[in-house]
Formats: C-alpha cells, structure tokens, sequence
C-alpha cells in the first residue's frame, strides 16, 4: 500500500493523478498504523513550511514519520520539512536531513517565485531513485524557499539546480529522499523519478546496517 500523508501539502490530487498514469493508487490518510504499515509514503508540496508542521503535530505524526523505515518521498514542501528549521514560519522541521531551507533571492532579472522547467546537474553518487535520468534533464519547479548547497547539505544531494544560486534539487538519507521540483508535473522524466521510487525496496536489515 502507497500512502499519501494527508495535511502535508495541497497538490495531493495532482499526484495521485500521477501514480493512476503509472499504475499505481495511494491511499490519502493520516492514520498511523496506515503510514507505519505502508509500502512507500509521500509527503505532498504546495504548502507553507510552518502550516505543514502544524498539521504533523496536530496528528502526532512528527516522530512516526522520523522513525519510518519504509521509503519515504517528500515533493516540494514535502522535501522542505525533511530539514532541520525553515525561514518559511521561522519553523522546527523533522530533523532528517542537517541544514536550514532559506528564501530564494530575488533580483539579477528573477522572479519568486521560481516557476517553470530547468535543469537538474548530478552532484552525488548513483540513486536508485535518479537510475536512467541524465544530467542536463528538465523538471518543473514552483517554489520560493530553498536547500542552499553547502557543506552541510552537499553530502545528501543527488542532484542540484540553479536559479540564482545553486540549491538542492533531489536529496536522499537512507530511506529519506527528497525532489525540490514536482514529479507529477514534470514529465517522462518526472514519471520514470516516481517509477524509481516504487521500484526500492528498503528491509529492515538494510535500515538498521545504515544507522
């Protein structure tokens, strides 16, 4: 069973959209036992850092999710709250990946937000999540906070992007990953992204060993 974390993000009916186009259905819920027994679990975007936080407290889903060992996916915002604190609310995130999201600067002929398709440069070393995607491929971004790289966040990225400064594009900490642009929304390439993801298998073993 796939699981969408209700409360997380508000494209939720865009992505399961998605998953229909390539075979797949989820269930949307904040049930626990549901997210803890899942196969996979997305944590949808379109949302604001600090109403997302607010909606895992309210549920009490905060620690179920850091304890998860399934593989879990965070989209857009969904990958925001993986960080320790956002400026977006000036919020405490999960705490799973080390480093702070920050507001995209404007001016130097940008808008924010950033919206529309650019470029993903591989960064990291191979994913099963990124397997058959080549450097230089585009996926479709909306967004106005970002994971600036840096030495804190360089060891967990797989794959930056640059619009003003170069950030973090897809992320990945042991069973964790995240992709700054919507999947749904981007294409072949954002189909074969979600593909990858129901294709990994995480055992308890393989956890354990990585902690």
């Amino acid at each position: 069973m796939i699981v969408i974390v209700e409360g997380c993000g508000t494209n939720i009916t865009s992505v399961q959209f998605a998953l229909e186009r390539i075979g797949k259905k989820a269930c949307v819920t904040t049930d626990v036992k549901r997210i803890q027994s899942a196969s996979h679990v997305i944590l949808p975007g379109v949302n604001t850092a600090s109403r997302a936080m607010s909606q895992l407290q309210q549920h009490q889903l905060t620690e179920v999710i850091r304890h998860l060992k399934q593989p879990v996916l965070g989209i857009c915002s969904g990958m925001q709250i993986l960080y320790d604190h956002s400026e977006e609310g000036d919020v405490a995130c999960l705490n799973i990946f080390p480093g702070k999201i920050a507001s995209l600067p404007a001016g130097k002929g940008l808008t924010v937000p950033h919206m529309g398709w650019n470029q993903l440069q591989w960064q990291g070393p191979a994913s099963s999540l990124v397997k058959g995607i080549n450097t230089g491929s585009y996926v479709y971004f909306v967004h106005s906070y970002v994971s600036p790289l840096d030495e804190k966040t360089q060891a967990y990225t797989l794959a930056t992007a640059h619009y003003g400064l170069t950030f973090s594009a897809i992320v990945q900490q042991h069973n964790f990953y995240g992709v700054q642009f919507h999947p749904e929304r981007s294409g072949q390439v954002g189909e074969k992204i979600l593909h990858n993801f129901f294709n990994i298998r995480v055992t308890t073993h393989e956890y354990l060993s990585r902690h």
